[in-house]
Order: structure tokens, then C-alpha cells, then sequence
């Protein structure tokens, strides 16, 4: 017992100095960002924009910006043309070989002040932002200070039986400059996070934000120079560009790596594009996800839960759950208990979301209740949907086909959970699913069968807050992962690296007997075809007794060839 007291005092000792270190804030230098034109009241001074419809011509040198609750223009931004693009990338392919050779430390600061700024910075309405875009990218920042360099440091693997002699390892280098083109749902987080995974791992970014979010990015486009700046970062290192469909096909056309975040259309003439370049490409293209209400579960939970993952695809959130599946032993009692909650609900949404449901209650859908308008601005415009809960819904219907992006809440009813995974599988979309049952081991069986990249167990979208682990999908909702390691590493170039285990004491020789058995000899030695077979049983033979019998019969053909005089060779006189 003497022996083990001082470790155990040494361990409890060293435990509470990491304690104490965690208590202590790092320094984090202060950035000043120009907000003033951003917090001036655009009411007093502004007019009602009118975006021109569809078939019409606009303007294509401009992207115009306006709030679309009120339609209060907010000013322009120009529409870069491909050279314009080209020549974004090029400096921050130049910038890139500086900061390629920056430390984890300088890399790691450049995160701790957006972390600073983040945590104190909100977009949206303050709930949805706070949660949804605010958090999301606090987490992002903490994980990457926490573990990002162990991920991208040298990772060792098993050199083999073959190479024992070896050292095999995988090493991770930038790899020039990470172009992302993102959505407008999330405008906050879409542009930090690319420019977070790709900075923090050595590269350059170039992110072209959504004609519809040209505005919001632009100003977070401040808050990474200055942060930059703050750390000593080159010039030019990031960049946010804006523009239409020419602008984005330039930018694919330019850079090393492409990330999209948006539609399965748009996702395909992006990869047509990349490839006539062979960068690799990280397609996040929307989801329909499917959320299964079993029969066991705590109803008023599951309920408010339901109506909470539905909302989120309202206005500018759209990445909640669209398809909800109950066992049919509750789904009145769910359905009455999701009404009752709606009831007095207001969301905001797109606008012509009432031809689609038009559309629906011709073929049979029922509205069991919609939510009211309330809490509306008094300079709201007719932007405004409310939720809306759909009975009587099939999978014929294009409500639980394609995504609606607005507060719409389809329920149908399964018998069995073969039924279940039969009905959430059916869909062209693979991005995520929710599964609740009292019966944890059932929901987890249930969501191992269901084919999507994402999967929350008595919970929804819990695991985007695990920035630990990688998001993305499979069929129409895109390949290639965001997030934790997988993501954080797909901005590198994974190189294979092979080295003496023990130089120089030991070094790769081919011993002259082999030689002259397998390699070096022509015509080939009539032992090297024996010599190679005994070679692969002595190595991988099924049993010990194989492998042994095998490696005596190999020393012996060795010793009888070594102890053959070597072969004399002459020199013909000219």
C-alpha cells in the first residue's frame, strides 16, 4: 500500500492542476468590427423592394438584398464575374503558402476570438439563432480547440506482417484552397463553417453565400478579417464572394476542394463542373427526414418534441423534421394533442407555400388545424405561413416526397416497425431520422435500419450538437461528411507515409542468396516461384504448424543457396 500512496498522490495532484488550468481564461485580444451601417434602423430610410418574377430580366451584375419580413431594401452587392473569381483565388492560393507553415497555437487563437465573437453575435430571431446557428459554431470552435490538432497530427497504423521492419503512418497536409458554395437557411454557421475546418487545417477558403443571404455574409466576412488580422494571419487568406450561378461555376472551376450546401439539382451540375477538374466534392443536399413515434412512448414529451422538430423547418431554420410516422394505437391521441399546441402558433415561411396545399387537399389531405398570425411586426408584409398539421397524408403526395420548407406537419399512421422503416425508407432523401420508444433498444434497432447519415434516438437533431461526429447523407441528400474528424480531415491531403522503423540500425536489403533466387537473376532462377510460395505460407498460412513448416523449408532453400558459389560473370574482348 506505501508503494501505490505516492502515485495516487502524484495523479490526484496533476488532476487538479488541470483543473485550476481550465479556470484560467486564456488571453484573447479584443477585434473592432464597423457595425454602424449594419445596426442602423433601415425603416426611416428605406423603400419596399420588388424582387422581379420569374421569366423576367433582372439585373445580373447586382444581388440586390432586402429583409423579407418587411421587403425593406437593404442595398446591393456586385455579381462577380469568372475572372473576378479567378483572381479571389488566386490570392488566397498565395496567402495559403504562408499560413500553410502557421503553428496550432496561431491557428487555435484565430478560433478563440470568433469563439469571443460568436457567443456575443445573433442573427435570426434570438432563440432560433442562439440555438441553431449560435451554439452550433461555439461547439464547432470548442471541439477544434480541443482535439483538431490531435486529428490532423501523424495518426500510425500497422505496417503488416510483410513490413515489420517498417513504420507506416498517415500524415495530413492543406490543400490549397477549400471553396464552398452555402445555402441561405443558416447564414451564420454556412459560412463559419467551412472557413473554420478549412483555416484551422492549413488552407485558404473562398465561400460565395446565397444571392438570398449575400447581405447577413458579408458582414461576418468582417468579423474573420478582423480576427485574422488579430492574429497575425496573411492578407487574403479568406474571402467571401457573391454572385449568381456564373459566379459559383467559376469558383468550382478554380479552387482545390468544393463544398455545396443546397439543392440535388444544383449539387449535380456542381459535380459535372468538378470534374473537369477531379477536385473532390462535399454535397449537403437537404433532407426529408422521418420521425417515428412508437407506441410506448411518453406521449406529451414526444408531442412537444414533434411540434418543436416540424417548426424547425419554418422561415429561415428549414432543417427539421417532414415526415412523422405514429403506431396507430396513439396517432388520434398524438394528433389531438399536436392540434391543441398549434393552435396558437405563428411561423413564417416562403411565400406561394398555399398552391402546394392546395394541391394536397384536392388528392385527399385534410388540415386538422392551423396555427394564427400573431406577434407580427406592424411593417410585416405578406411573407407569413401559418404551421399547419396534415392528416389523411400518403406517400403518393408531394408533401412527403420533396422538401416544403415551411412549418408543415404530415402525419401518418404504421402498424408494425417493419412498416415504420418500410415508410421511412421510401424516400429519394437519406439525411437524418428521429426514432422514440419507451423501449430504448427498439428505437435503436429500428434507426440501424433506417438508410440515412444521421440518427437520433428519443431526441431530434441532437447529434448536430456533437461536433464530434460527422454530418452529411446518402442518395439525394449528397455524399462526403462536415464535422468532426471526417470532415475536419476531408479538407487535407492524406498522404501514406512508409519509413525504416529502425534507421539506421536496420535498413532495407534484399540479402544476395534472395537475390539471386527471386530478383536479380534472368533468366528467373527455377527455385523462384517455390521460394515465393514458401515466402506467402511462412506469412499468412491458416495455422501456426503451416506457417512454421513453412518458414524451415524457406531458411533451408536460403542456406542451399548461399552455400552455392556465386555465378562468375566474363567480359567479351572487343
Amino acid at each position: 500500500m506505501a508503494f501505490w500512496w505516492p502515485l495516487l498522490v502524484l495523479a490526484a495532484a496533476y488532476a487538479l492542476c488541470r483543473l485550476l488550468l481550465l479556470l484560467i481564461p486564456p488571453t484573447v485580444p479584443s477585434i473592432d468590427v464597423d457595425a454602424s451601417d449594419v445596426l442602423e434602423d433601415p425603416k426611416t430610410d428605406s423603400f419596399i423592394y420588388i424582387p422581379p418574377r420569374k421569366g423576367k430580366s433582372a439585373q445580373t451584375d447586382k444581388v440586390q438584398c432586402y429583409e423579407p419580413a418587411t421587403m425593406k431594401y437593404l442595398g446591393y452587392f456586385p455579381a462577380l464575374t469568372p475572372e473576378e473569381v479567378k483572381e479571389h483565388v488566386a490570392q488566397a492560393r498565395k496567402a495559403q503558402k504562408v499560413w500553410a507553415k502557421s503553428s496550432f497555437k496561431q491557428r487555435r487563437q484565430f478560433l478563440r476570438i470568433l469563439l469571443k465573437v460568436s457567443s456575443r453575435d445573433t442573427g435570426k430571431t434570438m432563440v432560433d439563432a442562439s440555438l441553431g446557428e449560435i451554439m452550433t459554431t461555439c461547439e464547432k470552435i470548442t471541439w477544434l480547440l480541443d482535439e483538431g490538432e490531435k486529428w490532423l497530427k501523424p495518426e500510425y497504423r500497422s505496417s503488416g506482417r510483410s513490413m515489420l521492419h517498417k513504420r507506416a503512418k498517415v500524415e495530413f497536409y492543406p490543400l490549397g484552397v477549400v471553396g464552398a458554395i452555402v445555402s441561405w437557411n443558416y447564414p451564420f454557421h454556412n459560412v463559419f463553417n467551412p472557413v473554420l475546418a478549412a483555416v484551422f487545417s492549413g488552407n485558404a477558403a473562398v465561400i460565395k453565400v446565397s444571392e438570398h443571404a449575400s447581405w447577413s455574409g458579408c458582414f461576418y466576412y468582417r468579423i474573420i478579417q478582423a480576427a485574422l488580422s488579430a492574429v497575425g494571419a496573411p492578407d487574403n487568406l479568406v474571402h467571401i464572394i457573391t454572385g449568381f450561378a456564373e459566379t459559383g461555376q467559376a469558383l468550382v472551376s478554380s479552387v482545390d476542394k468544393i463544398i455545396f450546401v443546397g439543392s440535388p439539382g444544383v449539387g449535380r451540375m456542381i459535380m459535372q463542373r468538378a470534374s473537369e477538374t477531379l477536385i473532390p466534392v462535399t454535397l449537403e443536399l437537404g433532407g426529408k427526414d422521418s420521425f417515428i413515434v412508437c407506441e410506448d412512448v411518453d406521449l406529451p414529451n414526444v408531442v412537444q418534441v414533434a411540434v418543436r422538430a416540424a417548426l424547425q423547418s419554418s422561415g429561415q431554420n428549414c432543417a427539421g423534421a417532414e415526415r412523422f410516422y405514429v403506431h396507430k394505437d396513439i396517432y388520434a391521441s398524438f394528433v389531438s394533442q399536436v392540434v391543441k399546441i398549434v393552435k396558437s402558433i405563428c411561423v413564417s415561411t416562403l411565400r406561394n407555400f398555399r398552391i402546394l396545399l392546395m394541391m394536397l387537399l384536392r388528392r385527399g389531405a385534410e388540415i386538422a388545424v392551423r396555427g394564427s398570425f400573431g406577434n407580427l411586426g406592424e411593417d410585416a408584409v405578406d411573407q407569413f405561413f401559418p404551421p399547419t398539421v396534415l392528416v389523411n397524408v400518403n406517400h403518393t403526395m408531394k408533401i412527403m416526397q420533396e422538401e416544403a420548407f415551411g412549418p408543415i406537419l404530415p402525419i401518418m399512421k404504421f402498424d408494425s416497425d417493419e412498416e415504420a422503416i418500410k415508410l421511412a425508407n421510401d424516400s429519394k432523401y437519406g439525411l437524418g431520422c428521429a426514432v422514440f420508444s419507451g423501449d430504448q433498444k427498439r428505437a435503436i434497432r429500428i434507426a440501424s435500419q433506417l438508410h440515412c447519415g444521421v440518427a437520433a434516438i428519443n431526441d431530434f437533431a441532437s447529434s448536430y450538437m456533437c461536433q464530434s461526429l460527422p454530418f452529411g447523407g446518402v442518395k439525394d441528400s449528397g455524399f462526403g461528411r462536415f464535422a468532426g474528424v471526417e470532415g475536419l480531415r476531408a479538407c487535407c491531403l492524406v498522404k501514406a507515409v512508409v519509413e525504416d522503423r529502425f534507421w539506421p540500425y536496420i535498413k532495407t536489403m534484399i540479402p544476395k542468396p534472395i537475390q539471386l533466387l527471386v530478383f536479380l537473376q534472368y533468366p528467373v532462377s527455377e527455385h523462384g516461384f517455390e521460394f515465393q510460395q514458401l515466402l506467402v505460407e511462412t506469412l499468412y498460412g491458416v495455422s501456426v504448424w503451416d506457417r512454421l513448416r513453412s518458414l524451415v523449408n524457406l531458411l533451408k532453400m536460403i542456406s542451399e543457396q548461399n552455400a552455392r558459389p556465386a555465378p562468375v560473370t566474363t567480359k567479351k574482348r572487343r
